[in-house]
C-alpha cells in the first residue's frame, strides 16, 4: 500500500508499505481522509518525528476485509476509531480529563508511527465507531478535532453571556470557534495576522476579527477598556498567548489549545490582581467521538468552511504542510492516501 514515510531531516517521500497484518477481533479499514494536524507539523516540520514514521492520526474510512471473530461490523462499513476510554473513576476522569486518565501509562508524544497517511490501518472492533448516514466519509475524518474542540469548550465552561477572544485564526482556532458558536455564544473575537485566515473565521461565525497589533496593552492592575471573560489561545505562539492574557477581564479565563515551540511569559502578579483562571486542553472528554460525530452529523458547524475544498494527495502531502505552517490555508486539509498517476 501505498504511505507517506517521514525520512528524518524535515523530509517525506511515498514509499509502498505491506498492508499490515489482520488479528481475530480486528478490522481493515480502507482510509478514506486523513486530516493535517498542527501536530503533524510540528512533528515534522520542527524534525521531531522518528524516522520511518508514518503519521496522520484524524481519518474516517471504510472496512474493508474483517477478523475472523467480529462481530456487528459489516464490509463498507463507514467509521472512524474511538480513542481508549478512561477509566471513569480516578481523580482525572471524574473531573472529566479521562484523556489524561491516572490509570494510563505515560503517553510518548513522539510515537506516531503507524498513522493513516497510507492506504490502510488495521483497527481493533472495541474501538470501531460508525459514521452517521447523514455525514460525509470525507467530513467524519474532522471527527479527532471536533472532539478536542468541543473538550476545550466543555472545559472552559463558556456560556452566551462571555465575551470571547480567540487568537490563531488556523484549522483549530476555527473549530474552536464554529463549536462556540454551535452551543450559542455569538460575541466572538478572532485575532489573526493571516488576511485568509481572518475572511475565514468570519465565515465560521466570528463576530469581528482584528490582527494581533489591534489589541491594547494592559494597564498595570487593571483591565483593558474593552476585556473579554474568556480567552482562547489556538496559535500555539507565545506573543499571542501572552497578549490574550493581557485581554482578560477580572475573573477571566485563559485556555491554552495550540502547541508551540517558544514558551510565553506568564504575568502572575497580574493573574492575581485579577484572580484569572488558567486553563489547558489536551484531547477529549470521556465520551470519546461520539459527541463529535453527532455534531458533524447536525448541520450545526459550517464544514465547507472548516476543510478546505481541495484534498492533496501523499506526493503533495509535505508542500501543504509548508503552506499550512505559513498560514496560506486557513482550513482543515484532508489527504487522500493516493499518488499522482
Amino acid at each position: 500500500m501505498p504511505a507517506a514515510v517521514y525520512l528524518g531531516d524535515g523530509e517525506m517521500a511515498v514509499r509502498e508499505l505491506a498492508v499490515p497484518p489482520l488479528g481475530p477481533h480486528e478490522a481493515l479499514v480502507e482510509v478514506s481522509h486523513c486530516g493535517i494536524c498542527g501536530t503533524d507539523l510540528h512533528l515534522v516540520l520542527e524534525r521531531y518525528a522518528r524516522p520511518d514514521s508514518v503519521l496522520g492520526h484524524e481519518w474516517a474510512g471504510t472496512i474493508a476485509a474483517r477478523g475472523s471473530d467480529v462481530q456487528g461490523w459489516e464490509i463498507g462499513a463507514r467509521v472512524v476509531q474511538n480513542p481508549t476510554p478512561g477509566c471513569g473513576e480516578c481523580r482525572a476522569c471524574k473531573r472529566g480529563r479521562s484523556s489524561v486518565c491516572l490509570r494510563r501509562e505515560a503517553p510518548d508524544l513522539l510515537a506516531f508511527t503507524h498513522g493513516a497517511f497510507c492506504r490502510y490501518k488495521v483497527v481493533p472492533e472495541s474501538r470501531l465507531l460508525r459514521v452517521p448516514d447523514t455525514l460525509s466519509t470525507r467530513a467524519a475524518a474532522l471527527t479527532e478535532p471536533t472532539a478536542i474542540a468541543i473538550h476545550t469548550v466543555n472545559l472552559s465552561g463558556a456560556t452566551p453571556d462571555d465575551r470571547v477572544l480567540v487568537t490563531g485564526g488556523g484549522p483549530v482556532g476555527l473549530l474552536t470557534t464554529a463549536v462556540l458558536r454551535a452551543r450559542g455564544i455569538d460575541d466572538i473575537t478572532v485575532s489573526e495576522p493571516a488576511p485568509r485566515r481572518r475572511e475565514r473565521a468570519l465565515a465560521v461565525g466570528a463576530a469581528r476579527v482584528i490582527t494581533p497589533d489591534e489589541l491594547p496593552r494592559a494597564p498595570m492592575g487593571r483591565p483593558v477598556a474593552e476585556p473579554y471573560t474568556l480567552a482562547f489561545e489556538c496559535s500555539g505562539n507565545a506573543k499571542a498567548a501572552e497578549s490574550a492574557f493581557d485581554q482578560l477581564d477580572y475573573a477571566g479565563t485563559m485556555v491554552f489549545v495550540g502547541t508551540g515551540h517558544d514558551m510565553p511569559r506568564v504575568n502572575h502578579n497580574r493573574a492575581i490582581v485579577l484572580e484569572l483562571t488558567i486553563i489547558a486542553a489536551y484531547n477529549y472528554d470521556i465520551e470519546g467521538f461520539a459527541p463529535a460525530l453527532e455534531l458533524l452529523a447536525s448541520g450545526k458547524l459550517p464544514l465547507d468552511h472548516l476543510i478546505e475544498a481541495d484534498d492533496v494527495l501523499l506526493d503533495d502531502l509535505l508542500g501543504t504542510m509548508h503552506r499550512l505552517a505559513a498560514g496560506e490555508l486557513p482550513g482543515k486539509v484532508m489527504v487522500r492516501p493516493e499518488v499522482r498517476a
